[in-house]
């Protein structure tokens, strides 16, 4: 109880800046937290039992349509049965980790796929920054006073729709095929929350370093907002914070788990959220404890998970140490929909050349389950 009222105590001290709204008071509160102090004890912890801290009285089980996806469908896709998720809504807001970290990390990054660095640099050069990347991470602990790896320098990878981050436009004209292993694991999931039928559509993916931060937004570049938002964690942790529909509404914090699935639905899909804060492993530079499962050696016939070599997860794990990854998945538009005719001078626009990102780095009704195996 002493350390709920400090943590509190200390957010409602914190001097505001001219024209500071709440969301971005709160924000800046976090960005500032001590890990191991009072500091983070109003976060919202959904892996103790129904949660902790002064948001646990939000927090309600929620239930999820367990016919919707078979056992053997869940499989597949890397999942536990639906019927083992534990599922959680907020109040007043209406695995196999393995294959989807090195995904992100050596698939889902190379080309035509579009990502941060290419503003920068050749597409030649950006051609596959695992290949270019894996020797520096291995050696990683040898030589720490190395030059970061083009991976380590990945902020951000969009997929299917890329988005525009100049005109926060979606258009069909700059489209690849968007991962068919991801797209059925976002069905599942879509499914299991009760949402037959979610098309993956689009995919931005964001790579984050110790000190990088996600600004407060709202996704509302979709067409059709009538379906979720689906957001996949792996890595260290780090703080999510959830705000209304405006900034001036203070937002809640929880934390955010190697393993946590986010589902952005209904009246939540349009809210205010950022993560102000990545949290490094209390024991040093580590993976959480749910990383160190392997897959089963024996996978379904039909399954779209596969098996990580050593040699990959020594890679993976190197970098994951030190960083988090966030993959957020959408329908774009709904069934039938075209996109609008935009002007000609719009079309002209290029993306890789253009825009920033989204994901700060100071060096350049919510529903939540989990996908780790054991929960």
């Amino acid at each position: 109880m002493g350390k709920m009222a400090a943590a509190v105590g200390s957010v409602a001290t914190l001097a505001a800046e001219p024209g500071e709204d709440a969301f971005r008071k709160l924000f800046r509160f976090y960005r500032q937290s001590r890990p191991g102090t009072a500091d983070l004890g109003a976060v919202i912890d959904f892996s103790a039992p129904r949660g902790s801290g002064p948001g646990a009285r939000k927090v309600v089980r929620f239930q999820l349509s367990v016919s919707s996806v078979s056992d053997h469908d869940a499989h597949r896709a890397g999942l536990q049965p639906v019927s083992k998720w534990q599922a959680y809504g907020l109040q007043g807001y209406p695995g196999y980790q393995w294959h989807w970290v090195k995904q992100c990390l050596k698939l889902y990054s190379q080309k035509p796929n579009v990502c941060n660095l290419d503003k920068h640099m050749t597409q030649e050069e950006t051609q596959d920054l695992w290949e270019q990347s894996k020797e520096f991470l291995r050696n990683k602990e040898v030589n720490k006073r190395r030059p970061r790896s083009l991976l380590e320098k990945l902020r951000w990878v969009t997929l299917g729709y890329h988005y525009n981050w100049d005109s926060k436009k979606y258009s069909a004209d700059h489209y690849t095929p968007f991962p068919s292993d991801l797209a059925f694991l976002s069905e599942q999931v879509a499914a299991a929350c009760g949402f037959q039928g979610f098309r993956a559509e689009a995919g931005i993916l964001n790579y984050y370093r110790l000190d990088s931060t996600l600004g407060i937004h709202v996704d509302r570049s979709e067409l059709d907002h009538s379906k979720p938002l689906l957001s996949f964690s792996f890595g260290q942790s780090a703080i999510f914070l959830l705000g209304g529909l405006k900034r001036d509404e203070v937002p809640t914090a929880m934390f955010m788990h190697s393993g946590d699935i986010m589902v952005m639905s209904g009246f939540s899909r349009l809210l205010n959220h950022a993560v102000p804060k990545v949290l490094p492993s209390p024991q040093g530079e580590s993976l959480p404890c749910c990383l160190e499962t392997p897959l089963p050696t024996v996978l379904p016939r039909d399954s779209v998970v596969e098996p990580c070599s050593e040699e990959d997860w020594q890679v993976c794990t190197s970098y994951l140490k030190t960083a988090r990854v966030n993959m957020t998945v959408r329908q774009v538009l709904a069934t039938d929909q075209d996109f609008p005719v935009e002007p000609m001078e719009e079309k002209k626009r290029d993306i890789t050349t253009e825009g920033f990102c989204h994901l700060d780095d100071e060096n350049c009704q919510v529903k939540r389950v989990k996908l780790n195996p054991d929960s």
